[in-house]
């Protein structure tokens, strides 16, 4: 399934989420510059390595969020701020901005640290927004579960529009993520991805969104 829209328009402009997509961009502009040598060294030094920040806590801690803001390609990149436009502006219009911005940077340094417990002695440097852009899923669920998500969905080969309860389409990609992560853990495919980080980002985002319950927002449909 690959969501298109969601049936929430959000009341204010999301002026962070802006700000984040951005940000992620500028430093995949950067990483464009650099060379295969000097991205490598880029993202060594500033991607998170699990084996790393456990031997050097003091040191390597600011990995966590220096991490989530690198990407290894555009099509990393464009699917990661796809998402988190499409579901990132309702979730920081119930939040507002500044606590947005900080529910966002927590839900990232969540998933991560629960990679990095789970692989803990991997050197491959970990990097991407899935993680925080995973919190922000999870407080969706909680905030508008009754939304609907227009998703691509192939049907005997044939891609059709069809809007899906947002409970059933995020509960769908959620088992999807644990799936793969045991999937992973026992040496599958895409054990290279870090499903473990997007499980920790969305159940740290549920977790928190419970316990920050903020006054409902006024919306409107499409």
């Amino acid at each position: 399934m690959i969501p298109l829209y969601d049936t929430l328009r959000a009341r204010r402009f999301p002026f962070v989420t802006c700000l984040l997509a951005g940000l992620n961009a500028l430093v995949f502009y950067y990483e464009l510059r650099l060379g295969e040598a000097g991205l490598e060294r880029f993202i060594r030094t500033w991607g998170l390595l699990p084996s790393n920040l456990l031997a050097h806590p003091d040191t390597a801690w600011p990995t966590l969020f220096s991490s989530m803001f690198i990407h290894g390609g555009w099509f990393h990149l464009l699917s990661n701020l796809w998402v988190l436009f499409l579901f990132g502006d309702n979730v920081e219009d119930r939040l507002g901005g500044l606590r947005y911005l900080l529910f966002y940077l927590a839900s990232g340094a969540a998933a991560a640290l629960l990679q990095v417990y789970v692989l803990s002695g991997s050197g491959l440097p970990m990097v991407g927004a899935s993680g925080a852009i995973a919190g922000v899923l999870g407080a969706y669920l909680v905030f508008y579960p009754r939304a609907r998500v227009a998703s691509l969905v192939p049907i005997f080969f044939i891609f059709t529009i069809i809007e899906i309860p947002a409970v059933i389409f995020l509960a769908f990609w959620f088992l999807s993520q644990l799936g793969s992560g045991w999937l992973a853990l026992n040496g599958g495919a895409g054990s290279g991805v870090a499903w473990w980080a997007h499980i920790g980002g969305f159940v740290f985002g549920m977790a928190a969104s419970l316990l920050a319950a903020p006054r409902r927002p006024v919306y409107s449909p499409y």
